[in-house]
């Protein structure tokens, strides 16, 4: 995976500018990815790659615009050393996963890293950093794809399960 690492505060104006609000469809929504703040990120961004950034990622608008549109980029993981608190739901609930790194100046951008989250770690070159622990029903809801997925898939094995 390649690393595209940004800084401290990045908003999610950054992430997706508001122009682009209007646009539901998360590959279209990529397309926008960053622009304005670093423009070869949607031309060059390729399935598998994390966006690492400092404290306070995500903060600004309460959007699911900005994790959708880094879904869309394929972009299923963001490391930070902390997110804005409405973003990092936003993310759990549109099926993007964040981990929590307080080591991510340890990352550098363009990076080739492993991050394994049953292992509880994120390996960059030789050394390995342990990363926030992701409490199981998260991790569910990031699996099936998002909240209102996790929730359809509950109630339909309730559904199975009373029949």
């Amino acid at each position: 995976m390649r690393v595209w690492k940004f800084g401290d505060d990045v908003d999610t104006d950054a992430i997706i500018p508001g122009r682009f609000l209007t646009i539901y469809d998360p590959a279209e929504l990529a397309k926008h990815a960053f622009e304005g703040t670093r423009d070869e990120f949607a031309k060059e961004v390729q399935d598998g790659d994390i966006v690492v950034g400092g404290t306070n990622f995500g903060c600004g608008s309460s959007r699911e615009h900005a994790p959708l549109a880094l879904l869309g980029a394929g972009v299923k993981v963001v490391v930070a050393k902390s997110f804005a608190r409405i973003f990092y739901r936003n993310a759990v609930n549109t099926g993007l996963l964040p981990l929590v790194f307080a080591g991510a100046d340890a990352i550098r951008d363009g990076d080739a890293v492993t991050v394994d989250i049953a292992g509880g770690y994120i390996e960059v070159g030789r050394d390995r950093f342990p990363i926030e622990p992701v409490p199981g029903f998260m991790k569910e809801i990031v699996d099936a794809g998002g909240l209102v997925a996790y929730a359809k898939d509950l109630d339909e094995v309730k559904t199975c399960s009373t029949e």
